[in-house]
């Protein structure tokens, strides 16, 4: 069974990107700040969780890697680069002008996978490149890695796996008792 192992890299859209009434909606809670230096504080957070939003963001490098031929390609949006560019041993860098075809690309090489591997994939990696790929209607060639929490079947997320799903109710952050020290 061929295994793919892949991570995406994000970045936000710059704000002259939306339009007025986008960016009234992106920051409508700095209104209730009084505080000049506090809604400043404020917009900068806001202007950098936009990297975590499917529609305020875009996907700029997926890196994979087939767990059983240890071979792997990165895809990643350059504007500039050297075609000839030396790579690392078994790994392929691929530029791509816009995320058109970067996830155009990585679409086309995913169907050659019965099984991907990922690290907190279900949660964001997956949701992210499927509502990207909506938003620029490229079309998605494996609609079933969201699927059932609990299955490693065809997608493993390890972040689930390494926290036992969360059943202990910890948060992930670690949990120190009074004069407990490190």
């Amino acid at each position: 069974m061929a295994t793919l192992v892949f991570d995406i890299e994000t970045s936000g859209l710059p704000i002259e990107s939306f339009d007025a009434s986008q960016q009234e909606y992106l920051f409508r809670d700095l209104e209730r700040l009084q505080d000049e230096e506090a809604k400043e504080k404020r917009r900068g957070e806001l202007t950098r969780m936009m990297s975590l939003w499917p529609l305020t963001s875009q996907c700029v490098c997926i890196a994979m890697i087939n767990a059983d031929t240890q071979k792997g390609q990165v895809l990643y949006l350059a504007d500039d680069f050297d075609a000839d560019e030396p790579g690392m041993e078994g790994v392929q860098f691929l530029p791509f002008p816009d995320e058109h075809e970067l996830l155009s690309e990585f679409w086309k090489v995913v169907p050659k996978f019965n099984r991907i591997v990922s690290f907190n994939g279900r949660s964001f990696d997956v949701p992210f490149v499927y509502l990207r790929s909506a938003v620029l209607n490229v079309p998605i060639s494996r609609k079933d890695w969201l699927g059932y929490r609990f299955q490693i079947n065809p997608h493993c997320d390890l972040a689930e796996q390494l926290t036992f799903y969360n059943v202990s109710g910890r948060d992930g952050a670690a949990r120190r008792k009074p004069g407990w020290q490190t």
